[in-house]
């Protein structure tokens, strides 16, 4: 049975001393959890977030990360970085990465494999626009993104990686997806997995929904037949209301 992901993505907010206060505010409120709690904090944030969540069930993420590793690449910062410092995690592919950063299905793939190379554990995302939502291409879109991403990848790769859905016309627009659509999207991802690495491997990998998810609809979303738990935006950044949503099973 596949475990269910509960990761935040802090996107561009926390300063070290906000994230050491956050940290050990969540810490008591999830340590119970039979849920994969992450935390996807800013590359500042990193060791201090690591060294606040030592011994306790909290991981922690990075948002991003370059293909080479090492070179004349400013600015950025490499799998074997992270990794020296024990992250465990790496968001790849955010909608936000691909609009602002010309971030593109084929560094997406690049990443991707980067992260495995280094013991990362990949988040990859993949969405819709509203327009193509509107369109009716929601499944030609996600079900590419999904298999440009997982190019060239081992069936072992694949099934160690995750996957988020997020529907970008519901990233911090307060809109979400219904469960139902949110989880035929998902259905759809998982078939065009299977399509192409068999349905052994399709059934193991974890598929998150992310897209104003929050605590009161985090039960009806997770509960569904194929998401497997969510990438939180917002809402990760308190607390109190992150709890509930990787509490939302109890």
């Amino acid at each position: 049975m596949r475990r269910k992901v509960i990761a935040g993505n802090w996107k561009m907010n926390m300063l070290p001393n906000e994230a050491i206060s956050m940290i050990t505010e969540l810490t008591p409120l999830v340590k119970d959890s039979e849920n994969e709690v992450v935390l996807c904090v800013p590359y500042t944030d990193l060791f201090y977030a690591l060294l606040t969540a030592q011994d306790t069930n909290i991981k922690i993420g990075a948002q991003n990360m370059h293909f080479e590793e090492k070179g004349a690449y400013t600015g950025e910062v490499s799998g074997p970085m992270l990794k020296s410092i024990g992250v465990e995690y790496v968001i790849i592919g955010h909608s936000e990465r691909r609009q602002y950063f010309a971030e593109t299905d084929e560094t997406v793939n690049k990443k991707i494999k980067a992260a495995f190379a280094n013991d990362l554990k990949p988040i990859v995302c993949v969405g819709e626009s509203l327009d193509e939502k509107e369109a009716g291409k929601t499944a030609e879109i996600i079900t590419n993104q999904t298999k440009l991403a997982l190019e060239g990848l081992t069936n072992e790769q694949v099934r160690n990686t995750i996957i988020a859905y997020e529907p970008i016309w519901a990233i911090g627009t307060g809109k979400t997806a219904t469960s139902e659509d949110a989880n035929n999207s998902i259905k759809c991802i998982r078939s065009k997995i299977a399509e192409i690495y068999g349905n052994d491997v399709a059934q193991d990998v974890i598929i998150q929904y992310g897209g104003s998810v929050k605590s009161s609809n985090a039960k009806e979303l997770f509960e569904t037949s194929d998401i497997d738990g969510g990438l939180i935006g917002g809402a990760s950044l308190k607390a109190e209301e992150f709890s509930k949503i990787v509490n939302y099973n109890k």
